[in-house]
């Protein structure tokens, strides 16, 4: 049976140098915040308890991680004085069980992955294991100090390491996974008799060596698991790395990028085979991809399904829509939450459809709005068209059935029906239904002078 397992979240830091007022783990990266990249790490794995230590702007931290995690039971602990990495966890001692195991992360450190914690939680199920990494540059970091029998016995931090120890390339994560036991045991222990007059987490390797307990340590697969961020420009470089890797995996799944470094995938990207995406195109939240899709440059997508071998021509806003196959769209559409689009419908230039349904092969080509309405089949709304669907105090529907024709500039005043193969006139304000087969006229009289004076200037 596995020991349970509780998280310890260390989200206290202010991130004086990313010169910003919010608090550095709502710093966001790919579209989300940091904290929340580990978050949503953890649910991955089968988690009994999640401690999230805070400080600097801890009521921030706990309203926004509160309302986006609602449904999950979140310990938060309050680290009122900054004394280091061991005196972070130390308060949480009086909500952390004795049994089981708990894994130590950071709020700044987003892109640990499910499989890395997974691994160290299996190394040693009863002692401590830790994240380590052999680098080029190792300075700053913590250096791990190994016997010669290669067992880890101290982790030596940077400004108390000798000339020797400074030589060592293995460094010290932070990411530990340790018996609860021992942390109830040796953290009430720990002295800030160092250089930084601190409360080193470090130091319960120490200590575990000293009981004759064994370090297990393990790298992961990739070194950006383990970065931090503390400043804007690791937060970029950070941003950049990430990026590359959702897109060489979609490379892998068969997406062809324009150029793979302009495109950002803030969220989820699930595509099919043969999609074609150009530069500048920006994916938010939940997106999914049929094949043979089409997209052109500085379209934004977001939490959009996009149905096999559709075309979307440059700078489409899509959000919160499910598209069917074979959909033409743009360019400059913009299309808003709850909107539906058919098999083989298209959507024109300049044209905003929010909360509506358009029906199988139906078009709106261009410089119209279409608003709470639900559009048969078959059915043109032509140039300039508007549902006039809000009175100044209530949204009313537009119903436009199947095979309709709506000349250019018409203006249909909703709550209004439009009858099957119906045709409305060109500059026409339609304010009762029109019956099917019928053709409606709302529109003055043309009338012509002619021989007309025009005005000449005083």
């Amino acid at each position: 049976m596995q020991p349970s397992l509780s998280v310890i979240i260390l989200a206290a830091g202010k991130g004086t140098r990313m010169q910003s007022a919010k608090p550095k783990v709502l710093q966001t990266l790919a579209g989300k915040s940091l904290l929340a990249h580990v978050l949503d790490t953890c649910h991955q794995l089968t988690v009994d308890e999640t401690i999230i230590v805070h400080g600097f702007g801890g009521e921030q931290v706990k309203s926004e991680i509160t309302n986006q995690y609602a449904q999950s039971s979140i310990t938060w602990v309050a680290q009122t004085e900054q004394l280091g990495t061991g005196h972070a966890v130390k308060v949480t001692l009086s909500d952390l069980p004795t049994e089981g195991q708990s894994l130590i992360l950071y709020g700044d450190v987003p892109l640990v992955s499910c499989q890395t914690l997974a691994a160290l939680k299996t190394a040693n199920t009863d002692g401590v294991s830790m994240l380590t990494l052999t680098v080029d540059n190792p300075f700053g970091l913590g250096r791990i100090k190994r016997d010669q029998a290669g067992n880890i016995t101290a982790i030596i931090e940077q400004k108390d390491a000798d000339t020797d120890e400074q030589g060592i390339k293995e460094i010290n994560s932070g990411i530990y996974c340790v018996d609860n036991a021992l942390l109830h045991k040796y953290l009430p222990e720990l002295s800030n008799d160092n250089a930084q007059q601190e409360y080193y987490l470090t130091d319960i390797v120490k200590m575990a060596v000293a009981d004759g307990i064994t370090i297990a340590a393990i790298e992961p697969e990739h070194t950006f698991e383990i970065e931090g961020v503390n400043n804007r420009q690791q937060l970029a470089s950070l941003e950049r790395t990430w990026q590359s890797k959702l897109v060489a995996d979609l490379q892998e799944a068969g997406v062809q990028f324009a150029d793979p470094t302009r495109v950002d995938i803030r969220g989820t990207l699930t595509a099919g085979q043969d999609v074609f995406v150009d530069v500048g195109v920006v994916f938010e939240g939940d997106c999914t991809l049929g094949d043979n899709v089409y997209i052109e440059a500085g379209c934004i997508i977001k939490n959009a399904h996009i149905g096999n071998a559709c075309h979307l021509k440059p700078y489409c806003v899509i959000d919160s829509t499910e598209v069917g196959a074979a959909v033409d769209i743009g360019p400059f559409a913009h299309l808003r939450p709850q909107t539906v689009l058919a098999d083989n419908s298209k959507v024109g230039n300049f044209v905003e459809i929010k909360k509506s349904t358009i029906g199988h092969g139906s078009k709106v080509n261009h410089l119209s709005y279409v608003g709470d309405a639900t559009v048969g089949s078959g059915v043109n709304v032509g140039a300039g068209v508007i549902t006039c669907n809000y009175d100044g105090v209530n949204k009313s529907q537009t119903i436009i059935e199947d095979n309709a024709f709506i000349g250019s500039n018409a203006s249909l005043v909703a709550p209004v029906t439009i009858g099957e193969t119906a045709i409305v006139a060109a500059g026409s304000v339609i304010t009762k239904d029109v019956d099917a087969k019928a053709l409606a006229f709302g529109r003055a009289r043309q009338t012509q002078k002619n021989d007309y004076q025009r005005p000449t200037k005083k």
